[in-house]
């Protein structure tokens, strides 16, 4: 997936101090229930490096937005991931939230209908709590609709 940008001062505040540090950022990411036991997290100043074995895309994908969604994370670097399941699964996009937007808007967006804004919350659980709480600069994964 190489690079994926972030804004830096937006996001959870997890650190005690003001740099990130690897040990609590692999705790966050590990809290959601994620399976990343293979996953192995480094920081370098406002990157985070992501190295070893994820399960599948899906959890590549969520591991990114735990990482990133952290204030002081400007980017998180994933070329040293290996996917396990290889099948065939469409990259998700990337999309940073707007002033204004909901779940709703986010989906007639994507989807052409505001109704499907459940595919959007459930996609990036356990990441959110509740389709309410997203604010801007966060990213989500918005996956591709089965058809």
């Amino acid at each position: 997936m190489g690079i994926i940008s972030f804004i830096k001062d937006v996001g959870s505040k997890i650190f005690n101090g003001n740099s990130a540090n690897a040990a609590e950022l692999k705790d966050s990411i590990d809290k959601h229930g994620l399976e990343t036991k293979d996953l192995k997290v480094e920081v370098e100043g406002d990157k985070v490096v992501l190295a070893g074995k994820v399960k599948d895309k899906e959890t590549l994908e969520k591991a990114i937005l735990a990482a990133g969604n952290n204030a002081g994370i400007a980017s998180v670097d994933t070329d040293a991931v290996e996917i396990e399941q290889k099948e065939e699964q469409p990259d998700s996009q990337f999309y940073e939230v707007k002033k204004g937007d909901t779940l709703s808007k986010i989906s007639k967006e994507f989807y052409g209908n505001a109704n499907k804004y459940m595919v959007i919350f459930e996609a990036n659980k356990p990441m959110l709590s509740d389709p309410d709480k997203i604010y801007p600069g966060q990213k989500l994964r918005i996956p591709k609709l089965d058809k």
